[in-house]
């Protein structure tokens, strides 16, 4: 993928907007995330499904209470793997409590013996966002990628987890960008599509 020179003036701003919510809002924007993700996600899919959530860094949304409480109505989750630079994340099965290995860029990734899983729905971390569902993301373009492929071969849902602070008018996007879904802070649930 090919650097944007807009994106990457963004990123910046976007990095201080987000570490400065999650510093603001601590453990109760987390809260009110959930809240606001445990009265929409049975809008958005269903308990027989396969989510991939993300384990959080720098700032991000932290989306395992939402595995927690999914796990506990019956879908399965996973978290996502790094396989090399500039492919698709992989994705395997994990369980809330289970042991996790580092991999490349300080990620967490579940053991190399959990089995592989295609997930119905990703949740998303991002920088930044936009109403028309575009997302400022750390710029190593995996989940453009992973979403492109999940797309290609069946249907996926893609959920923005994110803080309302890290709202902007305009994310710049080109043929590469894969848009969201839905979006979920912790104010609102906002449909894309």
């Amino acid at each position: 993928m090919n650097a944007n020179p807009d994106k990457t003036a963004m990123r910046q701003a976007a990095k201080a907007r987000r570490a400065e919510a999650a510093l603001g809002l601590g453990e109760d924007g987390v809260k009110s995330f959930l809240e606001t993700f445990a009265k929409n996600w049975g809008d958005i899919f269903g308990a027989d499904s396969v989510v991939a959530g993300y384990w959080p860094m720098a700032g991000e949304m932290d989306v395992r209470p939402a595995l927690v409480l999914l796990d506990r109505v019956g879908c399965l989750t996973a978290l996502p793997e790094v396989v090399e630079k500039e492919r698709p994340l992989r994705f395997r099965a994990w369980v809330p409590g289970e042991e996790l290995v580092e991999g490349p860029h300080k990620t967490a990734h579940p053991l190399v013996t959990a089995p592989p899983m295609r997930p119905d729905v990703v949740l998303v971390p991002l920088l930044s966002f936009d109403r028309a569902g575009y997302r400022l993301g750390w710029g190593g373009g995996y989940y453009d990628r992973t979403l492109e492929a999940l797309r290609k071969s069946g249907n996926v849902v893609a959920v923005g987890a994110a803080y309302s602070a890290q709202e902007v008018d305009e994310v710049p996007n080109d043929e590469f960008d894969q848009v969201l879904d839905w979006i979920i802070t912790e104010k609102e649930a906002i449909k894309i599509k």
